[in-house]
């Protein structure tokens, strides 16, 4: 297989396993361990890593890859560009959502709601809904432009889960939400995930300044 295929390939694997919170904050992804568990040399696997680092997704160290470590500045700007772009993405959403995007929010609703102290199950479900409400995000352009910030995002979330009252938030939001989706009400939608994100953005500084 070509060089540049297998690139792809590892670029897109290492993507999916972002975008569902695979990779943790004290996740290192080093080109020669990925490389053999896939099978291909070093060199696709370093191109696909930097490509993500180019992106958005992830940032290069002295001993690998990991998610991005933002400063106060960097974490205000991507809650700013989630207001600017996420209102408009679920309104969106609410408008051509299909009956199967609907069933896979409520799958990861479902395990984010059953995952009791399980923060690690949590994570995965309200990823889980993220993703599926991203993905019936039908204009690409703009699903990419939020997909870019997902580890910014993720970096957030891991700092902010442990919290149980930020994890009963989100749960309310989610639930919230699904509801819009369902009763294709892309106004509500919209209101629901702009509270939503200065919801998280008040749970971040909160534990930030208990820490």
């Amino acid at each position: 297989m070509p060089r540049t295929s297998h690139r792809t390939r590892i670029h897109e694997t290492l993507r999916l396993r972002l975008l569902r919170g695979e990779v943790g904050p004290d996740v290192r992804l080093v080109d020669h361990a990925i490389a053999e568990e896939m099978g291909v040399s070093r060199m696709p696997v370093r191109e696909a890593l930097m490509q993500l680092v180019s992106e958005g997704y992830l940032e290069s160290t002295s001993r690998g890859f990991t998610l991005p470590n933002l400063s106060p500045e960097r974490i205000g700007e991507v809650f700013l560009l989630r207001r600017l772009l996420e209102p408009h993405a679920v309104a969106c959403v609410a408008r051509d959502r299909s009956p199967a995007d609907l069933d896979a929010m409520r799958d990861g609703l479902a395990v984010a709601e059953t995952a009791g102290e399980d923060v690690a199950a949590f994570h995965r479900g309200s990823e889980a809904f993220r993703n599926a409400w991203l993905g019936a995000v039908r204009n690409s352009e703009l699903r990419h432009a939020i997909q870019r910030y997902s580890g910014q995002v993720q970096s957030v979330r891991f700092a902010t889960l442990p919290d149980p009252a930020a994890r009963r938030t989100i749960v309310s939001g989610l639930r919230a939400l699904l509801d819009a989706f369902a009763a294709q009400d892309g106004p509500r939608a919209s209101d629901l995930i702009l509270r939503f994100i200065y919801d998280a953005e008040t749970a971040y500084h909160r534990i930030e300044e208990r820490s």
